[in-house]
């Protein structure tokens, strides 16, 4: 149920934040204890997103999802930023990332290893390469954005 209700979500979210020049970086639909929440995590296309942009998206969200009601019973919208360890999905987000640090997890290991964290080198349509090792783009469980600290 919570892949479908993150479908429908994606769908009414996408048109509404290009209107204000913001674009939909994830959806999370979970239940934590007794309450289910939405999350959507979005960003600025032309600038960082900011407080302002998160409640705007959050009102205008929150209308569209009551109009169209893509979920049953009770939740909690949070609408918020990425942060610094954006996660990647789409393509223009691997392409965004060229250069720099990035977290990466695949399903099964590759060369013995499952977690791999480096300046990501290359990213083609089969493969992303992260400190000179290659990697399946189907072998991705999880990739984002990296902080590091010196």
């Amino acid at each position: 149920m919570s892949r479908q209700v993150v479908d429908q979500v994606e769908k009414i979210a996408v048109p509404l934040l290009q209107e204000l020049d913001l674009e939909l970086v994830d959806v999370e639909y979970k239940k934590e204890g007794p309450n289910w929440f939405l999350r959507v995590f979005i960003d600025g296309i032309e600038k960082p997103v900011d407080l302002d942009d998160c409640a705007k998206a959050s009102e205008q969200l929150s209308i569209a999802l009551d109009q169209n009601d893509p979920i049953p019973g009770n939740y909690y919208l949070e609408v918020s930023s990425p942060g610094a360890e954006r996660p990647l999905k789409k393509e223009s987000d691997y392409q965004k990332a060229i250069g720099k640090t990035v977290h990466v997890s695949t399903y099964e290991p590759i060369d013995g290893q499952r977690s791999f964290e480096g300046i990501l080198e290359e990213v083609t349509p089969d493969l992303i390469v992260v400190k000179s090792q290659s990697i399946p783009r189907n072998k991705i469980a999880n990739a984002r954005l990296s902080v590091v600290f010196s």
